[in-house]
Parts: structure tokens; C-alpha cells; sequence
């Protein structure tokens, strides 16, 4: 059987430990996800959500508790050998795609490949196939200034699966974008999920988009709950 591609165990977090103002954000967080298993993390602004897709994805520490990553347990590991599993197994989306202004669509994608010691030529290959996987492959050359919302943001989908993750985190990936444009970008990120195979945390408040996923779990006081 395979090794989950997350596991948290026990994992809490507090912000301003010790102090009278501390505020304890999670509290002994369990959660595993399966090879190919996409779920939904429903929860409001400010539930701690951003945290937990944080300390998921190896940008951030918990106070008590242990990350496994693809069956590595990454308690304790030094920063180098973080940063390296998170460029080569973690992809992250944000509600802003945070794309370089400066350089083109293809060229936003091609950028993490470069520093992952990708070739040029096959760097662009694969942001070519990525964009046309979302139907923008005709926008290739634009800047993002020149894009819409949802086309900057399926640019930002591509950079983050350019690397071949083996597990996605998305916080509100489509919070910025107007209901319909929404639900066909969102359409767009689940048929590129699905045709590579990889796992993912989609961190939503959209229930209808929640229910499109193969579970749902819920942030409520610092706890998981089944939705």
C-alpha cells in the first residue's frame, strides 16, 4: 500500500505563546490524504486555515505535532532539506496568482523549472502543455497585465504543478474571481488535479465547490471535523 502523501499528527499552533494575548489557532490537528485524493478544507476567514496549509506545506512550523510528506517525516529537518522536499513535492496556489509582472505567461512557468535544474527547452515544453491543458496555450507570450483574472490565475495553477508535485495546497484559489469565471477556472484546476494524479488540500468557503472534491472537512475552534 502506498504512503499517504500528507499526514499531520498532532499538530497545534498558537500564536504569541506565553503572552496574555496569545491566540491558540490549531489545536491537535489530524488529517491524511491519499495518493490522488483531492479534499476540501472548509472554513471561514481567519479559522486558521492559511496556517494549516502553511505548516502542511513546510512553510511553517507547528508548535507540537509531526509532517509527513510522501511517508518523510519532516520534524526537526534542517531548512535546506525542507526547502528542498517542498520545491520538489508541494505545489501551492494562492487567491492571488502573485505572477512576475515583468515576464510572460509561459515564462512564469518555465522560472520554477529553471531553479529546479529543469533544462530550458524542456521548460518550455512543459509550461506550453500545462497552458494548453487549461485552454490559454494562445496566451502563451502575454504578460500578466494582459491577462484577465481567470487567465492569470490558471497561469498560476500551471506554475504550480510545472515541477510535478505529488501534493497541491490551494488557499481560496478562485476567491478573487466573479461566480462564473469561478466555477470555470475551478472546472479548469480539477481537470488538470485529475490528469496528473496528484493530491490536494483545496482550502474553500464555496460549498458548491467543496462538494465537487472527494472529501470534505471542516476548520471549526482550531479542530478538524468531517463536513
Amino acid at each position: 500500500m502506498n504512503d499517504p502523501v500528507l499526514r499531520l499528527s498532532g499538530i497545534s499552533k498558537a500564536y504569541n505563546a506565553g503572552l496574555p494575548n496569545e491566540v491558540t489557532v490549531l489545536r491537535g490537528i489530524d488529517l491524511t490524504v491519499a495518493p490522488g485524493e483531492v479534499v476540501a478544507l472548509v472554513a471561514p476567514s481567519g479559522a486558521g486555515k492559511s496556517t494549516l496549509l502553511h505548516i502542511a506545506g513546510l512553510l511553517d512550523t507547528p508548535d507540537s505535532g509531526t509532517v509527513e510528506i510522501a511517508g518523510f517525516d519532516m520534524t526537526g529537518q534542517s531548512d535546506r532539506k525542507r526547502t528542498g522536499v517542498r520545491r520538489r513535492d508541494v505545489g501551492f496556489i494562492y487567491q492571488f496568482h502573485h505572477l512576475l509582472p515583468e515576464f510572460s505567461a509561459v515564462e512564469n512557468i518555465v522560472l520554477p523549472q529553471l531553479a529546479n535544474g529543469v533544462g530550458k527547452a524542456a521548460a518550455q515544453a512543459r509550461a506550453l502543455e500545462l497552458l494548453g491543458q487549461v485552454g490559454i496555450a494562445h496566451r502563451a507570450s502575454h504578460r500578466p497585465a494582459e491577462l484577465s483574472g481567470g487567465e492569470q490565475q490558471r497561469v498560476a495553477f500551471c506554475r504550480a504543478l510545472a515541477n510535478a508535485p505529488r501534493l497541491l495546497l490551494a488557499d481560496e484559489p478562485t476567491g478573487n474571481l466573479d461566480p462564473t469565471t469561478s466555477d470555470q477556472v475551478f472546472g479548469a484546476l480539477m481537470e488538470l488535479v485529475r490528469s496528473t494524479g496528484l493530491s490536494a488540500v483545496i482550502a474553500t468557503h464555496n460549498l458548491e465547490l467543496a462538494a465537487r472534491m472527494d472529501r470534505q472537512i471542516r476548520l471549526d475552534a482550531g479542530r478538524l471535523v468531517p463536513h
